[in-house]
């Protein structure tokens, strides 16, 4: 298990960290979300000692991972996969992560094709790579040590779709037979199909956090309606909010039943009445970062 407690990161003046608790629990996907500048990559490069805290403290299964004698043998990390070795080959950077943890030659060509590099990707310089593998090369170094548990930063970043199906893939098969697993991506989509649980993190500080299904669940109402205006007046009245999107629709907090009932007693005619969880975690996500997005760019 993963535990971040009370931690905050100050640079000079600027407070990039916040306070920021959260738990990632062995035995599931947890994502770990938030916009540019909102202090992810701060956290997770605290959680692996790249980056002193400035209070708090992060632990691995009650350890720091400073601490850990061998820790590529405990914990799996890719938070980078262009910061290889330009000038060795994908064989070579695995050997030489080998070799430091003491582990048998027979180990590097085992993740060589669980990752599906070829042979002859295995043997090519690094600089020659795409994006994908090298992100393929970073995720046989992480998983190379057999560790409990993963972080990873931005692993489908670069994959094709078969890539990315093949990532989730192998995340759910590592926490489904109990491994830990804390996920950052922008490819939201894909942190709503394999995360068990979300925390997100805007300006610093965490804005949610609970199981996919507990903050889908909470995501609301969309109505659709010929008079929107009339439906959020009456929302209104009541002491909810009541937003009509660009596209027309309504959006309120209020359950579909009630709001159902209301739009009976005011005679308007629905076209569209769900749960808000259908609109899936980009909105959810939009809503609770709004105010700490920058240029639009989720990170």
């Amino acid at each position: 298990m993963i535990s971040v407690d009370a931690l905050s990161k100050r640079f000079g003046s600027m407070l990039a960290v916040d306070d920021v608790t959260f738990t990632a629990a062995s035995g599931r996907v947890t994502g770990f979300l938030g916009p540019n500048g909102a202090g992810k990559s701060t956290t997770l490069r605290i959680m692996v000692g790249l980056t002193p805290a400035t209070t708090g403290a992060a632990t691995i299964d009650g350890r720091r991972f400073v601490d850990m004698p061998n820790p590529g043998r405990e914990v799996g990390v890719l938070l980078d996969a262009s910061a290889q070795h330009a000038g060795r080959t994908g064989r070579e950077v695995l050997t030489l992560a080998a070799l430091t943890m003491g582990l048998p030659g027979g180990r590097v060509q085992e993740m060589v094709e669980l990752v599906g590099l070829t042979g002859q990707e295995a043997d090519r310089r690094i600089r020659n790579y795409s994006l994908g593998m090298r992100q393929r090369l970073g995720v046989a170094t992480a998983l190379l040590g057999e560790p409990h548990t993963l972080i990873l930063d931005e692993p489908a970043n670069g994959l094709d779709p078969a890539g990315i199906r093949w990532m989730r893939d192998l995340l759910r098969s590592f926490a489904d037979q109990g491994g830990t697993v804390l996920l950052s991506s922008h490819l939201l989509h894909e942190i709503e199909v394999v995360a068990d649980d979300i925390i997100v993190i805007g300006g610093g500080r965490i804005v949610a956090s609970g199981t996919k299904s507990e903050l889908l669940a909470g995501a609301g109402t969309v109505v659709g309606t010929a008079s929107p205006s009339i439906l959020a007046d009456a929302i209104g009245r009541l002491g909810h909010p009541a937003q009509i999107r660009s596209d027309g629709s309504l959006h309120t907090d209020l359950s579909p039943t009630v709001v159902g009932e209301m739009a009976l007693s005011l005679g308007l005619a629905l076209t569209e009445l769900r749960a808000a969880d259908g609109s899936g975690l980009e909105e959810i996500f939009l809503d609770l970062t709004h105010d700490t997005q920058r240029e639009g760019a989720l990170a």
